[in-house]
């Protein structure tokens, strides 16, 4: 049934007048989308300007990234696995602020895959089984690969991590696992079989500094509006200060330019200095970090540097360290590291250990520093420590003597019968307290004075004592 509407002379065809009506929606319909999508980018802006400077001036191609030629640079294993479009999963490993997350969005863009972002802290099995369907989901349609990059991934049990295995085999994702824990230690053995590790290194101060001048010549994202000469003497402390941490230099600056109130600015040392937020120690007792300290802190004391052991001490104390575990490593190096060359070693460690079960902190850091330093200036031997170690693997690879009969005890109902004990010869009996006699049955040292300290005087006495063992036996 057509309908007509008809004013004077004008007939206005009923398909025409549906089609004005059409394009009129559609019109409208523009102008909504045009509308969102002008909040939609201010609320965008609105967001990035609420953003810190360090988050603002991440990266968005890999040419812009800086930092770890060891294995980015031409050439290096991470370059190569990306011209050749075989980039598996990956496990990140470094330090805070080094570039884990941002290099693994770059991954992302390199091998146009969909970047994806879960937080072993906050994330479950059901979050991360939900992300694995959807990139399974993503692939059955013909879509991209998923990059799932997974922070603090050690933080997730052995349940979520075996969860990623199967998906990982199968190519379904590529993982991207970030952790400041060796993940040799602390993610499982079967991830990280599956995985190529990458190790980041703190940044050097050149690439700090690159930073700094790159965030004050963004005139969008970073600080170029603001007018800002970086002394030269500011540039390389905030470097300096912020221990290879890319966001904890740009925060310094962020802070010392928008605390700022006069532009031009001269960012200088006094300016730099002020701008410095006490930095939070990153110490677990428990883990990585734990092991690393203490690896240098005994390592400096063998190596005689006693300001280097000082340093490692306060890193420990700083970072709460048990203080049980420092006596401890301190008696077993006072034996192991010094032994005789100087054997009031020993008895200052063990000294230090009680003193401080005593008093306690603070006031035990004094003693500790003081045992720190003692045994670093010692002289040094491991003479013990070879010794015992020589001997146990003689024992362990089957070297075994049987005891000479003359040494074996001869203070039971009938040893006599089985000669037990005849021919021994009793050492106080002679006028110098040595015996003449074969103690072991078989020619071997073990222990070997080293020339320094007390253990020379010790390896000139030794020398003579087995000569007259060796002369009158």
């Amino acid at each position: 049934m057509a309908l007509c509407s008809i004013s004077g002379n004008f007939v206005l065809n009923p398909y025409n007048f549906l089609q004005r009506i059409l394009c009129f929606i559609c019109l409208c319909s523009q102008q909504e989308i045009a509308v969102n999508s002008l909040f939609e980018a201010s609320e965008q802006s609105n967001l990035e300007r609420a953003k810190p400077l360090a988050a603002r001036m991440r990266p968005t191609k890999l040419t812009e990234f800086v930092g770890q030629q060891h294995f980015l640079g031409e050439g290096k294993l991470l370059r190569r696995l990306l011209q050749a479009d075989r980039l598996g999963s990956v496990i990140f490993y470094g330090p805070p602020g080094c570039g884990k997350t941002t290099l693994a969005q770059l991954l992302a863009t390199e091998t146009q895959s969909t970047f994806c972002q879960l937080s072993a802290v906050t994330s479950g099995v059901k979050d991360l089984r939900e992300v694995l369907e959807s990139a399974r989901n993503q692939l059955r349609s013909g879509g991209p690969r998923t990059l799932l990059f997974i922070d603090e991934i050690h933080r997730f049990n052995k349940a979520q991590q075996d969860a990623l295995l199967p998906d990982v085999e199968n190519g379904v994702i590529t993982l991207v696992g970030a952790t400041t824990s060796n993940p040799f230690f602390a993610v499982n053995n079967a991830l990280t079989s599956r995985s190529t590790i990458f190790q980041f290194e703190p940044l050097s101060v050149e690439d700090i500094e690159q930073l700094l001048d790159r965030a004050l010549n963004d005139q969008f994202k970073g600080l170029g509006r603001y007018e800002v000469t970086l002394t030269d003497e500011a540039r390389n402390f905030i470097a300096e200060v912020s221990d290879g941490d890319a966001r904890r230099a740009l925060s310094i600056l962020e802070i010392g330019v928008l605390s700022s109130s006069t532009f031009p600015l001269e960012f200088n040392r006094a300016l730099a200095e002020e701008s410095i937020q006490r930095k939070a120690m990153q110490y677990d007792a428990g883990g990585d970090e734990h092991y690393d300290v203490a690896s240098a802190f005994i390592k400096s004391i063998r190596g005689s540097d006693v300001d280097a052991g000082i340093y490692w001490l306060a890193r420990m104390l700083e970072g709460g360290e048990d203080i049980r575990f420092i006596c401890r490593r301190l008696v077993i190096l006072a034996s192991e590291d010094i032994g005789n060359a100087d054997p009031q070693a020993l008895p200052v460690a063990v000294a230090c250990m009680q003193a401080c079960e005593f008093i306690g902190l603070p006031e035990c850091q004094l003693t500790l520093c003081q045992t720190v330093a003692y045994l670093a200036c010692a002289p040094k031997s491991n003479a013990a420590t070879v010794a015992i170690n020589e001997a146990r693997s003689d024992i362990r690879h089957g070297r075994t003597v049987p005891v000479p009969r003359a040494l074996r005890d001869k203070h039971y109902s009938g040893a006599k019968q089985f000669g037990h004990g005849e021919g021994y010869k009793y050492a106080h009996n002679h006028e110098d307290g040595i015996a003449a006699f074969d103690y072991l049955g078989v020619d071997k040292q073990y222990y070997n004075p080293v020339p320094r300290g007390f253990e020379a005087e010790l390896g000139q006495r030794l020398e003579e004592i087995r000569k007259r063992l060796r002369d009158d036996a």
